[in-house]
């Protein structure tokens, strides 16, 4: 670094985004991206679009949010929309946490969470899950801090349900609680059908995995409208123009067609299910995932050294080097085909091992 860079900010260490080597082709089981290309009214849409980048992109997102409205059955202004989930979690960091009111949130699961504390400077605790990688919703309950639960979890795929939400969000009533929902449309509950009933529930929504827009970066928020428009007052104060106008055409346009996208989330949930049975047929111990990865471990064979022999051959999963799930490989699941060459390709690595 620099010698001008902040005190504030020296020791502060990055989010490590999943690797995107360039050396050949590779199939890409490490970034949960989705295996299906997003429809033809999104790519025309964003055509359309793309014809008017000399103007301005709308800072109020309206197409995307009246159609967020429709599908979630909300308000128009209970919904915020931004530059990706990223940032809306960032603004909602930003917004609802300080000195007063620190963060929580498990010591495995988005990496991103312990980054936003240390760079908005917020004091935060990391708990640790249990031994079967479960979250003990006791140790969120009543807690006087700034709850965030990404559910269902990330690296593990496992999911919190509504009650047990609905218990810690109940408990906590003095502080916003955070749920980050980026794989919900996999399997799991949405909490979307509680922010009327309670005004500190924030849910924090993605277009990058279910709606197959890693690459556009489209992200939302849903709350009391109250907490929407904290929230607005960081975006204003920021970037205005935080999306651009091809992303809020693309966003608006994958709504309208939503059936498209759901109908290939529950192929992806079939080709899980498939995987999950694969993998334990070869031995592997494979959490229960309501996401669109699995995170599995084999007693046969090292973690990171798995993820270096599929490297080799050409298939990308993420490996963590924490001591804690460093045998673990999250792998993202793709296409059948991609999956049955990822379960063959495992199983000569088994026997060559």
């Amino acid at each position: 670094m620099s010698k001008f860079f902040t005190e504030n900010l020296k020791n502060l260490t990055p989010y490590t985004p999943g690797e995107q080597p360039k050396d050949m082709q590779y199939i890409k089981l490490n970034t949960n991206e989705s295996p299906f290309a997003p429809s033809k009214a999104v790519s025309d849409a964003v055509l359309r679009e793309s014809q008017k980048l000399q103007l301005y992109s709308d800072p109020e997102c309206t197409s995307v949010r009246k159609e967020l409205a429709r599908i979630y059955g909300v308000d128009f202004d209970q919904v915020i929309v931004t530059n990706g989930s990223d940032e809306v979690l960032n603004f909602a960091f930003m917004a609802f946490a300080d000195d007063k009111s620190p963060l929580l949130f498990p010591n495995i699961t988005y990496g991103f969470y312990p980054v936003f504390a240390e760079l908005n400077r917020i004091p935060y605790t990391e708990v640790p899950l249990k031994s079967d990688f479960t979250i003990d919703i006791n140790d969120y309950i009543g807690v006087n801090k700034t709850v965030v639960i990404a559910n269902p979890n990330a690296p593990t795929g496992i999911a919190l349900s509504i009650e047990d939400i609905e218990k810690i969000v109940k408990s906590n009533p003095d502080n916003v609680v955070i749920i980050d929902e980026a794989y919900v449309d996999f399997g799991a509950k949405s909490a979307v059908s509680l922010i009327n009933k309670y005004d500190n529930l924030l849910v924090v929504q993605t277009f990058s995995k279910s709606r197959s827009m890693a690459g556009a970066r489209l992200g939302f928020a849903i709350g009391n409208k109250s907490l929407i428009a904290d929230l607005n007052t960081i975006r204003y104060s920021t970037n205005p123009y935080n999306v651009n106008r091809m992303t809020d055409a693309a966003g608006a346009a994958a709504l309208i067609d939503n059936d498209y996208y759901m109908d290939n989330c529950k192929t992806i949930i079939e080709n899980r299910e498939w995987t999950v049975n694969e993998l334990k047929k070869l031995g592997f111990e494979v959490l229960e995932s309501k996401a669109n990865f699995v995170f599995a471990k084999s007693d046969k064979i090292d973690g990171e050294k798995l993820y270096l022999e599929l490297k080799n051959r050409g298939i990308l999963v993420r490996h963590f080097t924490k001591e804690c799930i460093c045998q673990y490989n999250r792998i993202t699941i793709g296409t059948l085909e991609q999956m049955q060459k990822l379960i063959e390709t495992i199983s000569l690595i088994l026997k060559e091992n």
